[in-house]
């Protein structure tokens, strides 16, 4: 710290700036996010990497609260750390200004502190731009969209930058942390691109933007070797790939090994950290160990009081784990305590307490002083909209529950393990076998019900494919592929008597896709994937199934485009 020219305001210079963001960042590893945020306060009009910090938690906030208040609190802070970050980059004249837009080149003899100026500028961007799409509106869109490409022009420009350096002697030690920001925002933007179906990503392409997930997962696996201060955002950025959108947007196949190694050492340093315990939690869920990660969970809790919102993200997470064992009045609690709590979807959480309570016998309901078809009622009313669009999911559970609303009002089948297939829970439960024994067997007593059944429904055949799926998804984590194969082609041949659940027979072909894949014969399973994205358009969770359809081509290699026949024979 110095004061230059005479001023009273007080200067830090880049590397005591990188440590004393460090030591900021341990604080917050360590729970204390109000004595993080009041450790960088002071120089967030000072220094790049203060302000940085300090916005980038309180984007955090706001991300977890959905509060107008916290959203309005970072915005602010996001514009006065552009300037802040603006005032460290290097200034430009007029015809090198419009050089540079025309032909988009790097600036030559920057800085170190100009270089990371960059860096900073387009990590603030980023956020500000993930911030703007909770505007709800198309022109929030349009800037997200805007300055999510300035962002990643700003990350390619500093890794031209960084790679010419590479061989260089460094004379500072500030360096590691400017490679380790590049490998980390080009790792993200590639891992992220990566993941878009490919029409989506010919259209990205085409506007500049680039989507190789190998070299996504080496840089960021670089940016975590480093030991830079953007090290652990490289680490949660390669966790939050392996345990979430793997599993749900992805197939399940989730490589654990990598997450386990990627966490060790955060463990070993911050044992009693939310973030660390939510992980560990995680990684034993996704194992199977739903004792060990119930227990993690619960210790998350107990770990931290500042931020309620990471409570409401184990509660969610302990629905699910009670969920897969069907303890559902545990699993029902959580679902309550979220839509008492969280602001993120109402609408789901609503219909998730409702979808429980179906699973209950009618008089264990009544003893809760609880009731699904009024609760199924109120889903549609909570719905968020997004630009003028509906969340999927949440549209997804407002069609579920209109049948509460006809003349002779009938509560949805299975309900609640439907919605766990929704999140793909099935590739979860399927490492308990014992556990999917027992759902198949809940399965099996509501598809008698339903042969049973004194008088036919207008919902009957959507409701027997609805167990039909299910019981095929056990079946086939069971490994009895030919009576799963079954099942899903029972579903496929009913097509046209569906009435009002058409994600079944795109979803189910995919199933069977996956039964074809896991037998070895690819070409069968790429046949029916690509039919899938051919002759369905407008189904529920459509784009959630797109991305599905996208990872598991992945997972088979590259295979040229060809024709196939205009319908799937069951």
């Amino acid at each position: 710290m110095m004061v230059l020219g005479g001023c009273s305001a007080p200067q830090m210079d880049l590397g005591a700036a990188l440590e004393d963001c460090s030591s900021a960042l341990e604080l917050f590893l360590n729970n204390r996010f109000s004595d993080a945020l009041a450790h960088l306060k002071p120089w967030k009009e000072q220094s790049m990497y203060h302000a940085m910090g300090y916005s980038s938690m309180l984007v955090m906030q706001a991300g977890m609260t959905f509060d107008p208040k916290d959203v309005d609190a970072a915005m602010t802070s996001l514009r006065e750390s552009l300037q802040t970050c603006q005032s460290f980059r290097k200034k430009s004249g007029f015809v090198e200004t419009i050089t540079n837009l025309w032909y988009r080149q790097p600036s030559d003899n920057l800085t170190e502190e100009e270089m990371h100026a960059e860096l900073c500028y387009a990590e603030v961007l980023l956020q500000k731009a993930a911030l703007t799409f909770m505007d709800e509106s198309i022109m929030g869109f349009i800037k997200g969209g805007m300055r999510i490409r300035n962002s990643y022009q700003i990350f390619k420009d500093c890794q031209v930058i960084a790679n010419k350096m590479e061989g260089e002697t460094k004379s500072s030690g500030t360096h590691i942390h400017f490679r380790c920001g590049v490998n980390m925002g080009i790792g993200s933007f590639n891992l992220m691109l990566s993941l878009l179906p490919t029409r989506v990503l010919r259209l990205m392409e085409f506007l500049g933007f680039s989507g190789d997930r190998e070299v996504g997962l080496s840089e960021l696996r670089a940016g975590v070797a480093t030991n830079g201060l953007r090290s652990i955002l490289s680490m949660l950025t390669l966790m939050m790939f392996h345990l979430y959108i793997t599993v749900i947007l992805g197939t399940g196949e989730v490589d654990l090994t990598e997450a386990e190694n990627l966490l060790e050492p955060y463990i070993q340093k911050f044992p009693n950290g939310a973030l660390i315990l939510f992980y560990t939690a995680r990684i034993a869920l996704l194992k199977g160990n739903f004792t060990f990660a119930k227990e993690k969970y619960l210790a998350c809790i107990t770990a931290q009081q500042e931020w309620h919102q990471i409570h409401h993200l184990c509660y969610w997470e302990l629905m699910w784990a009670h969920s897969f064992e069907q303890d559902w009045k545990n699993a029902y609690h959580y679902a309550d305590l979220l839509s008492k709590e969280s602001k993120w979807s109402q609408a789901t959480y609503v219909y998730q307490k409702a979808a429980i309570l179906s699973m209950l016998p009618d008089e264990e309901v009544k003893a809760m002083g609880q009731n699904a078809e009024d609760l199924f009622k109120q889903v549609d009313g909570l719905r968020l909209r997004i630009a003028g669009k509906s969340v999927p999911t949440e549209k997804f559970a407002a069609k579920k529950a209109q049948r509460c609303f006809s003349s002779s009002p009938t509560k949805p089948v299975l309900p609640a393990l439907e919605m766990m297939y929704v999140w793909n829970g099935f590739t979860i439960v399927g490492k308990r076998p014992e556990l999917t024994y027992s759902i198949l067997s809940t399965i099996k007593k509501a598809e008698d019900q339903l042969a049973s059944a004194s008088s036919q429904s207008e919902y009957q055949v959507d409701d027997h494919c609805v167990v039909q799926l299910l019981k095929g998804l056990c079946l086939r984590q069971l490994g009895s592929l030919e009576e799963a194969e079954r099942c899903f082609n029972n579903v496929i041949s009913s097509e046209e008597k569906i009435k009002y659940d058409d994600y079944l027979v795109p979803f189910t072909t995919y199933e069977l896709g996956l039964i074809h894949k896991q037998r070895g014969d690819t070409d069968k399973a790429v046949e029916l994937l690509e039919q899938i994205k051919v002759n369905y358009k407008d189904y529920s969770m459509e784009s959630r199934l797109h991305f599905r359809i996208h990872a598991a081509l992945n997972t088979m290699g590259s295979y040229p485009n060809k024709p196939y026949p205009s319908r799937i024979q069951a």
